[in-house]
């Protein structure tokens, strides 16, 4: 018998407000994150802008220097989710039904970079930190957050680029929903704010060259010219309905639907017919057992690049129509872009919007491109009564995972 799968703790780390309520009041208020980057020296980076996480103290400073600043993150926006839940393990959750699926597109790349750049200024390649492989290990921060919270269940950090977020939620949430566990820490984490994989985006021509803050993250607008980059991390508690009423907890919104495809086109564009992306928001809407119509607002992937907009944007018409009003944003405008670890901030702003009543803005959209024609949403979020949101990712590699995220009825 297939369970209900519904959401019972949140937690961030984000550039907009290093917890749930702080991230949420510049969400809903409009403000973004951006501002130019402090993290390295920007000697000869043609881009220059990016949305870091600002004023963060991970507090025990001898468990910091083990941990990349992506796990820091990671388990910080898990210990926020575990304690708005009021779970502790082996007191209201059994160990062994306690799972973690947090992941990541990258993994601890800081770290990576800092023991080569070392290694090379020693002049001695033997030089490494016999931490660098746990703490540049991708699964090390699903590994981290099980030992942190004593979550016996399967642990695993699905790594599928900018997808990574959404697709671990959405296989978290198959696994409570077929009985395999009762609870599962599900999201992802990114930072990867380090001077070599930095260049390397900004070579790919992906990111904006501009420095003004204010029009550096224009997803959907005529003139947009590539994404911001952006860190943090956010994770949800999936908790099986029955077990969540059993202890009284609190119940934010249920996850109803999840999708995932391949566009088997190209390692870094989307495919141009948005077939792929459409086919994941099909299989969402088919699992949720609602039609496009039912949708009362879609978080888009939205990157702000010339692509992505145009690609995503055909995929939502393909699904919803040509002339569908659906309210469609995207919230890097304000973040950046969290790579692997949008899709699960984003899950957390889909949950927050459902439980205030309230569409979040596309910010810096003053010339919304005449070739997309959606409602974007410019600007200024609304007041909406929000049974069903969708949360789109797509990601490098062509990977597609779409969620659906419902209003908590009995």
């Amino acid at each position: 018998m297939e369970k209900r799968v519904v959401i019972t703790g949140l937690g961030v780390v984000s550039p907009v407000g290093n917890n749930v309520e702080a991230m949420w009041d510049s969400i809903s208020n409009g403000r973004h994150g951006i501002a130019e980057i402090t993290l390295f020296d920007l000697e000869n980076h043609k881009v220059r802008m990016g949305a870091e996480v600002k004023n963060y103290d991970y507090g025990d400073k001898r468990a910091a220097k083990r941990l990349d600043r992506v796990a820091q993150f990671a388990l910080t926006a898990a210990a926020e989710a575990m304690k708005d839940a009021g779970l502790v393990s082996g007191e209201n959750i059994e160990p062994d039904r306690f799972g973690v699926y947090c992941g990541t597109g990258i993994g601890g790349v800081i770290t990576l970079e800092n023991e080569v750049a070392k290694c090379v200024k020693r002049n001695n390649m033997a030089r490494a930190s016999a931490m660098m492989i746990p703490m540049v290990m991708p699964n090390g921060i699903s590994g981290n957050i099980s030992m942190a919270f004593h979550a016996q269940g399967a642990s695993m950090g699905i790594v599928s680029a900018c997808a990574a977020g959404t697709h671990n939620i959405g296989e978290a949430y198959r696994n409570v929903k077929h009985g395999y566990h009762d609870v599962i820490l599900a999201g992802a984490a990114e930072s990867v704010f380090s001077p070599v994989c930095f260049s390397g985006f900004a070579n790919m021509t992906a990111m904006s060259t501009r420095t003004d803050p204010d029009r550096c993250s224009t997803p959907f607008d005529a003139e947009r010219d590539g994404f911001i980059l952006g860190e943090g991390a956010g994770l949800l508690v999936l908790e099986e309905l029955e077990h969540a009423k059993a202890r009284g907890a609190n119940i934010y919104g249920e996850i109803t639907g999840y999708g995932a495809t391949s566009d088997a086109y190209h390692i870094t564009s989307p495919a141009p017919d948005g077939e792929g992306a459409a086919k994941a928001i099909r299989l969402a809407l088919s699992e949720a057992s609602i039609a496009a119509g039912d949708v009362d607002y879609i978080n888009a992937h939205g990157t702000g690049t010339p692509y992505n907009d145009a690609f995503e944007t055909i995929a939502i018409k393909k699904v919803f129509g040509e002339d569908t009003k659906v309210p469609v944003s995207s919230t890097k405008s304000m973040t950046g872009h969290l790579l692997g670890g949008a899709g699960g901030l984003e899950a957390v702003i889909c949950t927050k919007a459902i439980m205030e009543g309230f569409i979040p803005p596309t910010v810096g959209l003053e010339k919304p491109d005449p070739e997309l024609g959606l409602d974007y949403v410019p600007n200024v979020g609304r007041k909406a009564d929000l049974r069903y949101v969708m949360s789109n990712s797509l990601g490098f590699g062509g990977h597609n995972g779409t969620l659906v995220v419902k209003k908590f009825e009995e």
